[in-house]
């Protein structure tokens, strides 16, 4: 093992073509040589004894890990840095030249990450999430149609009544009707709401010094998360919920639709129910991702949930992507489905009101509270929770799956931590 002092002899310099900079052991002005620090990181000898890395910094500032090779066999070695613009970066040093200009010097670079790969680790995050949408959303959609059927329409009949009436009317591309529309809007808001929460959460860390997210810090992210998602994707949502109220077959789809509203009742008609809807997405988002991972939490520092870990780092890269999630398959499904039923019991009554405000005309308008009350005037405390069953049914496999496939897709596709 070499010392630092035998890893690099610097007395002089010389400057390669592509701004190498090049030490050897000839003679040179000692006061370069003083300004330049080296500090061993790591040294080691290859076969031949001609391979040592160790860290550099010049006038106070690191070039960051390098590594050194001796030229032929000779004495000296030499030290090959590419000074770049960007901070902390050591480049490619390229074809590098010696004291006599030959190019018989090899010389080994050390590439840091370059920047940019934030941006490209948030698109990711952001597909991850999307995807995640458009799997659960069409897989549950047939109880998506049942429940806006329960709230929009008002309707009465019993469960399996609803499924053959709509069977019979529109056979069984009926129960995916508005499906598309339903993706448009829940794929971006997924994307944002999974990537909000794992943002403000990791800030809440970072300002509290903490190592782990409290409880009450799982809430909060999850609140903020909810209400950013709403306040970005809400026009979507009643542009969708007009085209499945009666009537909405002859508005000609998503962009009649969209006109219609604008020229009828003004842009900002786009976010009606928009008071109901953060009073509801934040205890939503709190509910959904805190009771996901305080279960999660909980697992993972149990004896069963080390032991997991641990032979998931023994296991290394040879395991799939589904055998490389934290919880398991079966684990991730059961806690996805619980954080989504008690989210949706805590908050269904806001998901009402909300409903029967976007389905308002403005010379009937009424506010939040007038609503809730009507609502409650014409069918009791009961008519708060219409649809509640058919959405839970819906829920308990959407949030489910929308789990699975959110953290599926973080190991495909390498999602760095927010």
């Amino acid at each position: 093992m070499y010392s630092a002092d035998r890893c690099l002899f610097v007395d002089s310099i010389r400057v390669s073509r592509q701004d190498g900079l090049f030490l050897s052991d000839k003679t040179g002005p000692s006061s370069f040589v003083s300004s330049i620090s080296l500090k061993t990181q790591k040294c080691f000898v290859d076969k031949n004894e001609n391979v040592c890395l160790v860290s550099c910094s010049l006038g106070g500032q690191t070039l960051g890990p390098v590594k050194s090779r001796r030229s032929g066999g000779k004495g000296g070695w030499v030290l090959s840095v590419s000074l770049s613009r960007e901070e902390g970066y050591v480049g490619d040093s390229g074809e590098d030249w010696g004291q006599n200009g030959d190019n018989n010097l090899e010389t080994v670079e050390e590439v840091k990450e370059k920047k940019g790969s934030g941006a490209l680790n948030t698109t990711k995050h952001l597909w991850a999430g999307a995807v995640a949408a458009m799997v659960s959303r069409t897989f549950i959609a047939p109880l998506e149609r049942l429940k806006l059927e329960y709230i929009v329409r008002g309707e009465k009949k019993s469960l399996i009544e609803l499924i053959k009436w709509i069977a019979a009317s529109e056979g069984l591309k009926g129960f995916w009707k508005g499906n598309f529309l339903n993706i448009l809007r829940t794929a971006p808001f997924k994307a944002i709401n999974f990537y909000a929460y794992d943002i403000y959460r990791s800030q809440l860390l970072k300002l509290y010094g903490n190592k782990e997210a409290t409880n009450s810090e799982m809430f909060l992210a999850g609140a903020a998360a909810g209400i950013t998602a709403t306040l970005l994707c809400l026009p979507m949502d009643t542009i969708r919920t007009v085209m499945v109220a009666p009537g909405g077959e002859a508005l000609g789809g998503l962009i009649g639709a969209f006109r219609h509203m604008i020229q009828t009742e003004g842009f900002f008609s786009l976010y009606k129910g928009l008071v109901p809807s953060l009073i509801s997405m934040a205890p939503s988002g709190a509910v959904f991702y805190g009771v996901y991972d305080i279960l999660k939490s909980a697992y993972l520092h149990s004896p069963e949930g080390r032991k997991r870990i641990l032979d998931m780092k023994q296991g290394g890269q040879e395991l799939n992507a589904f055998e490389q999630l934290e919880l398991g398959p079966v684990r991730t499904l059961l806690y996805g489905a619980i954080a989504g039923a008690c989210s949706e019991a805590a908050t269904y009554p806001f998901e009402v009101v909300r409903r029967h405000l976007q389905m308002q005309v403005r010379a009937t308008k009424l506010g939040a509270l007038a609503t809730c009350v009507k609502i409650v005037q014409q069918g009791g405390i009961s008519a708060l929770y219409a649809g509640l069953i058919p959405s839970l049914l819906q829920v308990l496999p959407s949030a489910a799956i929308s789990y699975l496939v959110y953290e599926f897709m973080k190991i495909v596709l390498k999602v760095e931590p927010a």
